[in-house]
């Protein structure tokens, strides 16, 4: 959620940076400052109203004392008249704060400097590439073709099971699924990262608090009977940790890793795109998540860039990392730069990470912030990335790793398969 302060004294620049996201609704800038102004002046009215309250009760009391009862009886009236007229006032308070905080939460998060301009993902910008496409012999297979050659995935049981998007791995599959969740937790915690294990299923103030709610409730598994939702991702259930939390300037920087399971109902896809492992409902993926001093932000987001791109590289695959436009970013999102492997049978780029700085967005909702060294009180930046996704890197290696003699295991995780090739 954005800062109240920063817009009322910079309502301008907003409108300027929202455009950036190609926000439609400027109105709702002028709204904000509109209702604030209301909210301030009934807060005021009130407050002068329940401070003359307090000041003539104990003038009552001061008559009552005196024996001045006839005083005090007068006084009582006028008492009970003006707490008569506190009660629609806090009402109208209480409306006029409801606006505006629905109105705060239709706001996304400002885009950086950094953020390039443009409307779709053909607009993002390529910031640099690595690996090497490898020039495989014609008629290579897609890993789903793969998959069910070598007995790895078996999509018509989980759709048997589940339905579409739930796929089932076993054997070596189900092994190199493992192994890759335990080298990228491995990676990440050699890096300073705290690993955690956090729960599957989350109420809606953790949803609110990273941004998922009230922007993608239909992309969300909710359970109405308890009120929960199945995460997305384990970056909501992580940083909830330090939700309302006051941390001390020296807890800083906070660095979590966490692998979980992730749900997404993924509405409205179709096609060729969501073909084998392309795009799931259910899938696994290890993040990562740092809180960090807002004047560190940006120098710590190229480093987690930096990390995820060793560990996309140490897995012998091409990729080029993006930096995405405005109008192709998260509702919470300052920035964010996307990683993308090449699928050498689909010849198409497929995401596997994205990594972004959120500034003060999330702290602000969650109400997580620290005291620095001069006493002041200071909302934490908060970022988090894909360090990675597992499907997708599943389809890559396969792809990108065939050989005639079957699939080439990644050399850093030969020691977690205990086997050189998948065959």
């Amino acid at each position: 959620m954005l800062q109240l302060q920063v817009l009322r004294t910079r309502a301008e620049w907003v409108k300027e940076r929202l455009a950036v996201k190609r926000f439609q609704k400027m109105e709702l800038v002028d709204q904000v400052v509109q209702l604030d102004d209301q909210r301030r002046r009934l807060q005021a009215e009130f407050d002068q109203q329940q401070s003359q309250v307090n000041t003539w009760s104990k003038e009552i009391g001061q008559l009552m004392a005196k024996g001045e009862r006839d005083a005090a009886e007068e006084k009582k009236q006028a008492v009970a008249a003006l707490k008569a007229g506190l009660d629609p006032l806090k009402k109208q308070l209480q409306e006029t704060d409801a606006q505006l905080q629905d109105i705060l939460l239709q706001l996304p998060n400002l885009p950086a400097a950094e953020v390039p301009e443009g409307k779709t993902p053909e607009e993002n910008v390529v910031v640099r590439t690595g690996g090497t496409i490898p020039e495989l012999a014609e008629g290579c297979l897609p890993h789903w073709d793969l998959a069910s050659k070598y007995g790895l995935i078996d999509f018509e049981i989980g759709n048997k099971v589940t339905g579409s998007g739930f796929p089932f791995y076993r054997g070596k599959g189900a092994k190199l699924q493992r192994a890759l969740i335990q080298y990228f937790l491995d990676f990440n915690t050699a890096s300073g990262y705290e690993e955690f294990l956090p729960p599957y299923l989350v109420n809606a103030d953790s949803g609110f608090g990273t941004g998922q709610l009230p922007d993608k409730e239909g992309q969300m598994y909710f359970m109405p009977e308890d009120g929960y939702y199945l995460i997305p991702t384990a970056e909501v259930p992580v940083t909830n940790v330090y939700r309302d939390v006051l941390l001390k300037s020296t807890d800083l920087p906070i660095k979590m890793t966490a692998y979980s399971p992730c749900f997404r109902r993924e509405a409205g896809s179709y096609g060729k795109d969501v073909r084998g492992l392309n795009r799931l409902h259910q899938f696994e993926k290890v993040e990562i998540i740092q809180l960090v001093r807002p004047e560190n932000s940006h120098q710590v987001l190229d480093e987690m860039v930096a990390h995820v791109e060793k560990l996309v590289q140490s897995l012998e695959l091409p990729y080029r990392i993006l930096r995405l436009c405005g109008g192709d970013m998260g509702f919470a999102s300052a920035i964010t730069y996307d990683f993308e492997i090449y699928s050498t049978a689909q010849q198409r780029w497929l995401e596997v990470s994205s990594v972004s700085n959120f500034e003060s967005f999330q702290a602000n909702r969650m109400k997580c912030r620290f005291k620095d060294e001069e006493g002041k009180t200071q909302f934490v930046h908060s970022l988090n990335g894909s360090s990675l996704a597992l499907p997708r890197i599943v389809a890559g290696i396969l792809e990108n790793h065939q050989t005639v003699d079957g699939i080439k295991v990644p050399a850093v995780l030969q020691s977690y398969m205990g086997m050189a090739t998948i065959q």
